[in-house]
């Protein structure tokens, strides 16, 4: 009869054995979430292109993924067609010849603009068999409760 006085047996460790580590370490992928993170926070402001106009805000909005020519109508009256100065009289015939065959166009426009000139543009695009898609802010429903 054998005794063992280490406790040993089948399935004990062996003496002088480090056996394997069972603990996953978390330490590198939190170090790679956190560098993402910062680098993410640092370039989302380059994000935003195009012109900047103030757009006026309202209730609803739909989000639509589609790649259509934006034209652009700023606050003092000067019309762009993707970040190019266009004329109102070439919006027709422009649009198809740079981006093809698509029969829709987003209109963006500062909200200080005079409505004659942003009706006039919608009107041209219309004559042109465009479909006019306006784009417009979220309204910020959490200052609604706040009195000003």
């Amino acid at each position: 009869m054998a005794i063992s006085v280490n406790g040993g047996g089948s399935g004990s460790r062996r003496r002088g054995s480090t056996g394997t580590l069972s603990e996953i370490n978390v330490t590198p992928f939190v170090d790679v979430v956190l560098v993402l993170l910062i680098i993410f926070m640092l370039t989302a402001h380059v994000m935003d292109f195009g012109l900047e106009v103030d757009v006026p805000k309202v209730r609803m909005e739909k989000i639509s993924a589609k790649e259509l020519p934006i034209v652009t109508v700023t606050k003092n009256g000067d019309i762009y067609l993707n970040e190019k100065q266009a004329n109102i009289n070439d919006l027709k015939d422009e649009i198809p010849r740079r981006f093809g065959t698509g029969k829709a166009v987003y209109v963006k426009s500062d909200k200080e603009v005079i409505w004659e000139t942003l009706a006039q543009v919608v009107a041209e695009l219309w004559a042109g068999g465009f479909q006019v898609n306006v784009v417009t802010q979220p309204e910020d429903n959490s200052a609604k409760g706040r009195k000003r």
